[in-house]
């Protein structure tokens, strides 16, 4: 999952999650509330709303007291003097959180309260009569007084008129209504808090979780250990992060993997050069030291050991240049200069030069050609020369039978031209031949440079052939001989429509 998509579902459950748990909470705890206050005031019908209407709630709580004292009123008027009978009902209204206050015409002869707490009310009464606008649901008197009054009007026996009122002070609300507003209140901060911990935690493991194992690979990479796996842990942004480090890693250690194998072969290179050069190197000291003894006492012998001397630094000259040309092309600073050639045209010249030249040292050379006259490549032609010469003294180089032969045939492969280069030598053995291209092979394990070159010749043609866009290969049977191919892409006409 997205990182992005966690924080829109962080998002929303931190806006819905309190909402849909709140109301939850708010409708266990308001009627576990409205229960607990029916059964101590004795009321019905109460709900969440009532509640919250204090006018309201304080009008239940003496409706039934107030019916109670508008039938004493009427019935028994002359308990609404006794104090005793009074008393008794005001304890009533106490437990309600109200009180009982009697007026004789306009003299107050019973007060169920302290009389500094009823003052206030006493003095907003209302006068004899009041009771018809009252009704049960009572008046609310502003000011000091803040308090819901309910008026019963009566006559006392003696004919006197009488105003009872039942008092109840706004200022006293119902206790357990704070306590819901309470718990309420604590309802929502505890859900608030633990959806915003959640979510955090969420968020925070997400993140956290493939942070730590980057930072490990991370201290991998640092001190050179490159030999560990990062697995990504999710598809997300954090796992791509993972993926992008574990690429580094993995080039990382290519890199560095290369760079030790260039190392061992560029120690290869100079160990190689030094054999290589080690021995025509002597052997023109050799000479060079019978000339000045005088052990060329006959012009036969100077011109043996002169000519010996000049093939020698000939062969010298002909090492160190194909390790220049090697370096060049393997550090892609060999411009190549790449022409449309007629296959026909092309491959005929270079039969004719390798004719002239495998004629002179006593090899039958054949060719053969399958590939239509309009048939092109695009190709460098000096460099194909090249790589057809190094073949073929590859091939004379171990060449063992007394009548060498090499044949070149070029072939039309569909989108390719094939040109095989075929020689009767001793061949490769099977174990050899995947190995043949590599630079510095030898399949003379000696490294015998009676037979000359570098070891690279092979490695130079394969580098020329692939970056002509083709490949190259072999195929051998040893003491019967080996047959070198390489394609290269036709060139195409591509026609255009007007």
């Amino acid at each position: 999952m997205k990182l992005r998509t966690k924080l829109i579902i962080a998002f929303l459950t931190v806006l819905l999650l309190p909402i849909i748990l709140g109301s939850a909470m708010i409708y266990l705890v308001g009627s576990y509330q409205i229960s607990a206050i029916e059964k101590t005031y004795q009321i019905s019908g109460t709900t969440v709303e009532s509640l919250s209407n204090s006018m309201q709630t304080l009008s239940s709580l003496t409706e039934e007291p107030y019916h109670d004292l508008v039938a004493m009123a009427a019935n028994q008027p002359e308990e609404m003097g006794d104090a005793t009978a009074l008393d008794g009902f005001n304890q009533i209204l106490q437990e309600k959180n109200a009180y009982l206050l009697v007026r004789k015409s306009d003299t107050v002869i019973y007060v169920g309260t302290d009389m500094k707490e009823a003052g206030n009310v006493i003095s907003e009464l209302p006068e004899y009569g009041g009771a018809e606008t009252t009704s049960e649901n009572g008046i609310y008197l502003g000011g000091d007084a803040q308090a819901l009054v309910k008026q019963v009007d009566f006559l006392f026996p003696d004919g006197g008129e009488g105003s009872a009122f039942i008092v109840s002070d706004i200022r006293k609300t119902i206790p357990e209504i704070g306590e819901f507003l309470i718990d309420v209140l604590f309802c929502v901060g505890f859900i608030l808090i633990f959806t915003a911990a959640v979510m955090t935690f969420w968020i925070y493991r997400s993140v956290m979780q493939p942070l730590r194992k980057m930072q490990i690979a991370a201290k991998n990479i640092k001190e050179g250990n490159l030999d560990f796996e990062l697995k990504p842990v999710a598809d997300d942004e954090m796992g791509r992060l993972s993926q992008d480090l574990e690429e580094m890693r993995i080039r990382l250690r290519d890199n560095a993997e290369e760079k030790l194998r260039y190392d061992k072969e560029s120690k290869e290179l100079i160990s190689n050069i030094s054999h290589d050069l080690k021995t025509p190197v002597t052997a023109i000291k050799g000479y060079a030291e019978g000339i000045m003894d005088g052990v060329a006492d006959t012009p036969e012998k100077m011109q043996k050991y002169i000519r010996t001397i000049y093939n020698k630094a000939d062969e010298m000259n002909t090492l160190i240049n194909e390790l220049t040309f090697y370096s060049k092309i393997d550090t892609n600073r060999i411009p190549y200069n790449f022409n449309t050639l007629s296959v026909n045209d092309y491959f005929e010249d270079c039969a004719e030069d390798l004719s002239l030249e495998l004629e002179a040292k006593n090899v039958e050379f054949g060719y053969f050609n399958y590939v239509e006259k309009d048939v092109k490549v695009i190709a460098d032609a000096e460099q194909i020369k090249r790589v057809i010469h190094n073949i073929v003294n590859n091939s004379l180089k171990y060449m063992d039978k007394p009548k060498a032969k090499i044949n070149l045939r070029v072939k039309d492969v569909g989108d390719f031209v094939q040109v095989e280069l075929e020689d009767n030598g001793k061949g490769i053995a099977a174990k050899d031949l995947p190995n043949i291209f590599d630079r510095f092979y030898r399949t003379d394990a000696s490294r015998n440079s009676s037979k000359g070159g570098s070891g690279i010749g092979l490695s130079i043609v394969k580098k020329i052939i692939e970056e002509h866009g083709g490949k190259i290969w072999a195929t051998s049977r040893e003491e019967t001989g080996t047959t070198m191919c390489f394609v290269l892409r036709k060139y195409q006409e591509v026609p255009i429509y007007e």
